[in-house]
Formats: structure tokens, C-alpha cells, sequence
């Protein structure tokens, strides 16, 4: 078994500051989130640069050899809806800590993100959705199928391909908790990867409650064979469960000093 992946997501163009350090093309807010990431136990990076339709290919350079280049080729995943952009990223990309993140593919509009992950040998997060939220696990199931086939048959390894069920907030969206959980299950058994945007399930919620139950839903997601989250690496509670449930489920060996490594 492997340890779980946790992507970071906290270089996002969203946020003020480091849309401001985008847009500056300044290292010192970008590489200070960087680090605190990584310190914190972050796999991956999720770099967000947002449409990025004016400078896309070259702020996606600027921002993977600055990340690589400062924290020893550190693995990273392209967020964006600049293709051309994810492509000059690519171009750059050092693999010697693991293979570069589409992020990310769906069976709609997005499919072609798909093939230009395996044009390029690198991870897709693919979502079970085509547009809006799957009605039930059926739905997701054929829209899984649809780009596993698709990927398949374009020379990608299954388990290149992280399938996304699509985590739904619970404010609104209760009652489609236990489906989003089952469906992870269904991945699982299939032998194949999965992943999501985990704070999903919090969003709206008092800033103290969203901790809880992010690792509250990290900890179910995990016992249904979740491989892998985007998740805010920094949230100490989350970070604590995912190394203790890694633990139990014989991923990592144990030590008392687990929670420090």
C-alpha cells in the first residue's frame, strides 16, 4: 500500500496575495506558501494560476521553475483552463520527485485535458462528471467508465488517471454525503486511484467547525480507499488524521515519532 498523496492548494490565484505575486511576478509570497506546505507535509503542489488567458505559457514557466528550482524539484499539478499554458509548464518540469497533475480532465468540455496528459506521460485528475453534479453513482460510474476508455485507449496507465467523485458541500448537500463515500468505495475496487477537492464538504461552514470535519470526512473517505486530496496542508488537525489514519491502515510504519515525518 502507498501513503495517501495530499496536494497543496494554497498557491491559488484567489487569493489577493498571491494573485498580487502572479501578477508582480514577485517569488517571495508564492515561495513563503510554498514552503509552509511543505513543511507541513504537502506531496504535491497545486500551482492555480486561474484562466491566465493574456500570459498563461509564460507565467506557468516562471512559477514551475521557481517552485522546482527553490525546493528540489518539488512534484507539482497545473490548474488551469489554459491549455497551452499546462503544455509550457510540462516543458520545464524536472519528474525526479514524480510525474506532473493535469488538473484537471471531466468527460464534457474538459475531456481534451485527458489527452493532453497522456501526450505528455503525466497524472489526470479526472472528474465522474460531465457538466454540473452527477445525479447518483450511476452517473458518475459512466462518466468514469467513459474516460477510462478514453485514456486507456490513448496508452495511459490506469492508475495515471485519479478519479474524482466530486466532494459536495455538506451545507445544502447532506444527504449526498454517503453517496460521494460508496462511489469512492466503487473506485477503490477497481483497483484505481482517487482524489478531490476534500474542503469542498466544509465550504460555508464557522471557521473552527470546517477543521472537524474536513478530517472527519478525510478519515471516512480514507476507509473507503481515498488515494489521494487537494487539501490546505496547513490545517494541522487534517494533517494529524491523515498521518494516523495512514498508520492504521498499515501505509506507513510506525514510530512515536509519526506525526513529525
Amino acid at each position: 500500500m502507498a501513503k495517501f498523496i495530499t496536494i497543496g492548494e494554497r498557491i491559488h490565484c484567489i487569493s489577493p496575495t498571491i494573485r498580487k505575486a502572479m501578477d508582480e511576478k514577485d517569488p517571495a509570497p508564492i515561495l513563503k506558501r510554498a514552503k509552509e506546505q511543505i513543511d507541513a507535509g504537502a506531496t504535491y503542489l497545486d500551482v492555480n494560476i486561474g484562466p491566465a488567458e493574456s500570459n498563461g505559457p509564460e507565467l506557468m514557466t516562471w512559477a514551475v521553475k521557481l517552485l522546482q528550482e527553490n525546493f528540489d524539484n518539488v512534484p507539482l499539478a497545473f490548474d488551469t483552463a489554459n491549455m497551452k499554458a499546462i503544455e509550457a509548464g510540462i516543458q520545464v518540469y524536472n519528474r525526479a520527485k514524480g510525474k506532473p497533475i493535469v488538473n484537471s480532465a471531466d468527460a464534457g468540455d474538459r475531456i481534451e485535458y485527458l489527452d493532453l496528459a497522456a501526450a505528455n506521460d503525466a497524472i489526470c485528475v479526472a472528474l465522474c462528471s460531465k457538466a454540473g453534479v452527477p445525479s447518483d453513482n450511476d452517473e458518475r460510474m459512466s462518466y468514469m467508465m467513459e474516460l477510462l476508455e478514453r485514456g486507456m485507449g490513448l496508452g495511459m496507465d490506469p492508475l495515471d488517471m485519479w478519479f474524482d467523485p466530486l466532494f459536495l458541500v455538506i451545507k445544502g448537500m447532506q444527504d449526498k454525503q454517503m453517496d460521494v463515500l460508496e462511489f469512492i468505495r466503487q473506485i477503490a475496487e477497481q483497483g484505481l486511484n482517487s482524489t478531490g477537492g476534500l474542503s469542498n464538504n466544509s465550504n460555508g461552514m464557522p471557521k473552527h467547525i470546517r477543521p472537524i470535519m474536513d478530517s472527519a470526512m478525510v478519515a471516512m473517505a480514507m476507509m473507503c480507499g481515498l488515494t489521494s486530496a487537494i487539501v490546505n496542508p496547513c490545517d494541522l488537525r487534517l494533517m494529524e488524521t491523515i498521518k494516523s489514519c495512514d498508520i492504521i491502515k498499515n501505509n506507513n510504519l510506525y514510530a512515536d515519532s509519526y506525526l513529525e515525518i
